[in-house]
């Protein structure tokens, strides 16, 4: 079945359809004009025969003589019938058809006996029985002339001839003209399929250069096999590809220089349809869709959030840029969405999304920082201002007081130098430009040395401090020893400013698959659960009903965080009210 859905086969039948109805028209044609021609002859030729006979006998007054002359004249195929009024009939001839059936058919055929009675000439076609095969007819033509009478007796001469001949002729006609048809066919065939490969076979090719190109290879080439109009196409199939792959390449390009730039972009960029379906996205987007997948608990999942839905909705409807702010899983986003328009029509949007989380904690730290900064000064600068004006208005009375007085001012100057000094040790830390001097270091005879300096506080308070040691005495570890020393006193002097008399607080030094863990732990007062996330914030404190002994600056422990990360270590905190804290943190 593929051939006659081929153009080789389509062409062929077309070819062959035409011809064949072309020779189909001719047959009919030429076997009606051989018909209607050789029909005429034998009339013609029949007339002229019966008009001869009748001018001989009408000459003759012998009738034998001139039936005699009649005889000799009238030859096969032609026969003859001649009747004299009732005296008699001449047969001329005995060949088939029979001239007796012939006669009584004439003799009851009114248009026949009208040639007695009104002297016509009458020329007719008959359908006779063959005397010789049974069930077959014989077509005659039968041509009735008058004979002028001689005397009160009327005649006629009846000459016919058989058009058997002439059927055998159209037979013959007929199969010729059939062989020929059957030669053309063959012949047109042949030709029909010589072309049609001429033709088809360089469509063929072109056909299949036009796949590999569907696939995706563009270089691929037709061979040029004829310089007409199929070679022209060629031609120009080979010219497409090329500039095919050339748009192609050069798209390509451009596609990757967008999806770079679009990789490469802080921002999340997400373009819509006019239907709001998400054709594109860049990794910030993806993380902004991610953030509102998570932050759903119905279900079916919203594609967008509601907000951002609004917003691009009045985008569509304005075809105006629209603004707005997003708030997801906790989480701060601004975002722009400017409409894409095409023929003076809105085909979608573009919405650009930038995290602002960030700077949103950093501008809340900026005034956190500054808020903390002037609680922390106002206090030591009151009292500076309080006690330095008692000495200008000359209050205290005593020696005593004096001094007093002065001890205050010196020691609220000092903390104000420690605010100070340690608010620019953490600029610096959180700046990068904290240097480490890294060394071999003992860490048990370390951490002993260190400890031992608050022994003198520990006996004050009444509180056992201790070092508890996992690891052997002479193992060294590779950290900054100045530094590392800052940690441990910030968090030793934490727990012993936060513990009870007759409480307990321990050094623990252990090695772990993270590295060397120090532990600071006391079994104080305790650090609510709902501080525990801000302890490691600047300024950030506590209850402060619960600080006992001389207030901290509120920085020690953002201060031990980023002394500990600058080591490349971690550091955390577990603590239960009234139970205890302890601080661990790991130098790798």
């Amino acid at each position: 079945m593929r051939i006659w859905r081929s153009v080789v086969g389509k062409l062929w039948i077309t070819i062959l359809l035409l011809v064949s109805f072309v020779l189909f028209i001719l047959t009919i044609l030429l076997l009606e004009f051989f018909q209607n021609y050789h029909v005429e002859e034998v009339e013609e030729s029949l007339t002229y025969e019966a008009e001869k006979i009748a001018r001989i006998i009408e000459s003759y007054p012998d009738r034998d003589l001139s039936l005699q002359i009649v005889k000799e004249i009238v030859d096969e195929p032609v026969y003859a019938i001649i009747v004299f009024g009732e005296e008699g009939t001449y047969f001329s001839g005995s060949s088939l058809p029979s001239n007796q059936s012939l006669y009584n058919r004439i003799l009851n055929d009114p248009m026949f006996t009208s040639v007695l009675r009104e002297n016509n000439v009458v020329k007719k076609e008959l359908s006779l029985e063959n005397d010789m095969t049974s069930n077959r007819y014989d077509n005659v033509k039968v041509i009735g002339v008058p004979i002028e009478p001689s005397s009160e007796e009327q005649g006629a001469v009846f000459i016919y001839q058989s058009l058997e001949a002439i059927q055998k002729t159209t037979e013959q006609t007929t199969r010729i003209i059939v062989l020929a048809a059957g030669i053309a066919i063959i012949l047109t065939t042949i030709f029909a399929f010589f072309l049609s490969t001429r033709i088809t076979a360089p469509l063929r090719k072109m056909r299949e250069g036009a796949f590999e190109v569907a696939r995706g290879k563009f270089d691929t080439k037709v061979p040029i096999l004829t310089q007409d109009e199929i070679g022209e196409l060629a031609t120009a199939f080979n010219q497409m590809g090329r500039q095919l792959k050339h748009h192609l390449d050069a798209l390509s390009q451009e596609k990757e220089q967008l999806s770079s730039i679009l990789s490469s972009m802080a921002d999340g960029v997400i373009t819509f349809n006019r239907d709001q379906t998400i054709l594109i996205t860049n990794p910030p987007a993806e993380r902004f869709l991610q953030y509102w997948y998570l932050d759903q608990d119905k279900s079916p999942k919203e594609a967008i959030p509601t907000t951002f839905k609004e917003l691009l909705n009045l985008v569509m409807e304005t075809e105006e840029e629209q603004s707005g702010e997003i708030i997801v899983q906790g989480r701060t986003f601004v975002t722009i969405i400017s409409p894409l328009s095409s023929d003076k029509a809105v085909r979608g949007a573009v919405a650009v999304i930038r995290d602002m989380t960030e700077e949103r904690r950093l501008d809340k730290l900026r005034k956190d920082f500054i808020a903390n900064v002037s609680h922390e000064l106002r206090t030591p600068i009151s009292m500076l201002q309080g006690y330095s004006e008692a000495i200008v208005d000359d209050i205290a009375q005593s020696e005593e007081e004096k001094r007093e007085i002065a001890r205050i001012i010196y020691d609220e100057s000092l903390r104000m130098g420690r605010l100070v000094n340690e608010l620019l040790d953490l600029a610096r830390m959180e700046a990068g430009h904290i240097t480490l001097q890294m060394d071999d270091t003992p860490v048990y005879s370390f951490i002993e040395r260190i400890v031992h300096k608050f022994q003198g506080v520990a006996r004050e308070k009444n509180v056992e401090l201790a070092v508890v040691s996992h690891i052997p005495r002479e193992m060294e570890w590779k950290f900054d020893p100045d530094r590392i020393e800052q940690v441990i006193t910030n968090l030793v002097d934490n727990a012993l400013r936060h513990t009870y008399d007759g409480d307990k607080v321990e050094v623990v030094i252990s090695e772990t698959a993270e590295g060397l863990c120090l532990e600071v732990i006391d079994s104080g007062i305790g650090i609510p659960e709902e501080d525990l996330p801000f302890i490691f914030e600047r300024f950030y404190k506590a209850d402060k009903a619960r600080t006992r002994g001389r207030a901290g600056t509120g920085l020690g422990l953002a201060i031990v965080k980023n002394l500990v990360e600058a080591h490349h270590g971690s550091i955390k905190a577990g603590s239960e009210l009234n139970k205890g804290t302890t601080f661990r943190f790991y130098l790798p």
